[in-house]
């Protein structure tokens, strides 16, 4: 079987191994071990799988932008697939392959077939792969090169590229050009401000890349904030952190600095004064935020992966493509939501992981919210639960965000979530025990009325004495709330306040070691946590968590807006 046109080289090299296809996105940060390379999300159908030297195929890569900086782990250490094939557009872990390749010399094939191209592949038991074809059990696809349009740089850029601002400005544009292509960019966007997810020491590659830059003499020129980092930065000594780990992250964080990032260390920068104005072009990274800035501000900034964060800071300038261009803002998929009675914050998350999962490829509408008026902390646990399972950098939510008049797609498609639908997922989430240990906030980072309702709901009254409680937040939230003396009533019960980290990046000892069961109100951590903590995690509302956090346990049961489905 030969198709001519079925698979395009997205980046070139020859590759040989076992195919390993999986039916949906992983994010490889959160979902793949950088130290085993096997897959540790615990909800994906290829948990327990390891990637080294396969073939993978799936649709399209979902989650964390910091995806990227574990497949250049992966590719530094031997640990990576041995090639990358995708059926849809994909660019996290193209750009950990681009990097590896261009700054380290480690080349990683990644091809993009159609769909019925892809399909045939994945019933194969192996693969080869050369600059021209793919072999696989009879079967031969041969591979085009991507068609790419000539790339329109004004004059500055080409300065750029010459090498007019240094070398790290140089290889930044150059690394931008290279996306720009894959992308089907014609011509790059000027931003006003960047935040950069790399500031995580997500795996020793994060750290590599960035000193090389910050040597490289590299330096932001546009307003730029940091993501939460992997340690508290000032305290992680003092909490017996140990140095093999907690130098390195420090490094990686003082790295960002150096080049002239802004310390902010947060990874809900819509929450900072700087937060963009509708209709305004910026480069985030972090999904939650990038998800959030485009939903709720109204912003437009692609999902950019780690590294191409600190390419776009350096030159002021990103790929024209997806969704800083009106129609790639239209929703593809629109989705009816049957919305219970009375719902409380735990639906805000629970619907964003349910959204995600209807639309894991496109953009969707989301219809039949409105009356149930979300406050911005419930677009926050929305947004950050569709990122965990979409790989859609927006969506829209009909008579709520800015953009939703008018934003279906003419040949978008439909689909609904049903209250059946939230009570299964609902069940899937909450798969731990109901004696608590550890009560989780702030995934994302903590706003000032998160925190105050927190503080109100505790009373003053001291947490159960094996219970830990912890919130993570930003710097700027944590010194409001010491202004206001909200952060001495959380102190009285007990609660511990963690700035710079937040629970995606937070380890052991940090993370207490006893535990062996969370709570928590974040449908992005509920999915998470698991194959990052190595625990079992429940979700709940704050009620729920003020309850775990008094007395230890969390009853298993539906929430109240949810407990007459079936009857």
């Amino acid at each position: 079987m030969t198709n001519p046109i079925a698979a395009h080289s997205i980046l070139g090299g020859t590759a040989e191994g076992q195919i390993v296809a999986a039916p949906e996105a992983l994010s490889f940060w959160g979902g793949v071990d950088p130290a085993t390379g096997a897959v540790i999300d615990v909800h994906h159908p290829l948990h327990g799988v390891c990637l080294t030297g396969s073939i993978l195929m799936m649709p399209s890569s979902r989650g964390s932008c910091t995806g990227s900086g574990v497949l250049l782990d992966l590719a530094l250490t031997g640990r990576a697939p041995a090639a990358l094939i995708f059926s849809e557009a994909e660019d996290v872990l193209t750009l950990g392959a681009l990097i590896a390749a261009e700054m380290f010399g480690k080349p990683l094939p990644v091809l993009r077939l159609s769909h019925d191209a892809f399909t045939a592949l994945a019933k194969a038991g192996s693969a080869r792969i050369t600059e021209t074809a793919i072999e696989a059990d009879g079967l031969t696809i041969d591979i085009q090169p991507l068609a790419v349009a000539a790339l329109d740089l004004d004059d500055a850029d080409r300065a750029m590229l010459d090498g007019r601002d240094g070398v790290a400005v140089e290889a930044a544009m150059r690394i931008i050009c290279a996306m720009a292509a894959q992308q089907g960019a014609t011509s790059l966007v000027s931003v006003t401000q960047g935040h950069i997810d790399g500031c995580i020491y997500a795996s020793p590659a994060n750290l590599t890349f960035a000193e090389k830059m910050a040597d490289m003499g590299a330096r932001v020129r546009l307003p730029t904030t940091m993501n939460a980092i992997s340690v508290d930065r000032a305290n992680w000594q003092a909490q017996g952190v140990p140095s093999s780990f907690g130098d390195p992250a420090a490094r990686l964080a003082d790295a960002y600095v150096r080049m002239g990032c802004r310390p902010t260390f947060t990874c809900s920068p819509y929450l900072l004064d700087s937060a963009p104005r509708a209709g305004e072009a910026i480069a985030w990274a972090e999904s939650n935020a990038v998800i959030y800035a485009n939903t709720v501000l109204g912003a437009r900034t692609a999902k950019h992966p780690d590294f191409l964060d600190l390419c776009i800071a350096l030159t002021g300038r990103a790929p024209l493509s997806g969704v800083y261009l009106d129609e790639h803002r239209k929703a593809r998929r629109v989705i009816d939501v049957h919305l219970p009675d009375a719902v409380d914050d735990a639906f805000w998350p629970l619907v964003g992981y349910l959204a995600g999962h209807a639309a894991p490829d496109r953009i969707p509408l989301l219809r039949g919210l409105a009356a149930a008026k979300p406050s911005a902390d419930d677009l926050k646990a929305l947004c950050a639960a569709f990122g965990t399972t979409s790989a859609a950098p927006m969506l829209h939510i009909e008579g709520v965000t800015p953009e939703a008049e008018g934003a279906a797609a003419a040949d978008a498609d439909a689909a609904t979530i049903t209250r059946a639908d939230m009570a299964v997922a609902w069940t899937v989430l909450n798969g731990g025990p109901e004696d608590v240990d550890l009560v989780a906030i702030g995934s994302p980072h903590a706003s000032l009325a998160e925190c105050r309702a927190l503080a109100t709901s505790l009373g003053g009254r001291p947490r159960h004495g094996h219970v830990a409680v912890i919130v993570t937040a930003g710097r700027d939230v944590i010194a409001s709330a010491r202004a206001e003396g909200v952060l001495a009533a959380l102190e009285a019960s007990g609660v511990q306040v963690l700035p710079d980290l937040c629970w995606c990046s937070i380890s052991e000892p940090v993370f207490p070691s006893r535990t062996r069961a969370l709570m928590t109100n974040s449908g992005k951590y509920a999915h998470y946590g698991p194959g990052l903590s190595g625990r079992a995690v429940r979700l709940g509302n704050l009620a729920d968590c003020v309850t775990a956090a008094l007395t230890g346990r969390a009853p298993a049961r539906l929430p109240d807006w949810l407990s007459s489905v079936g009857k």
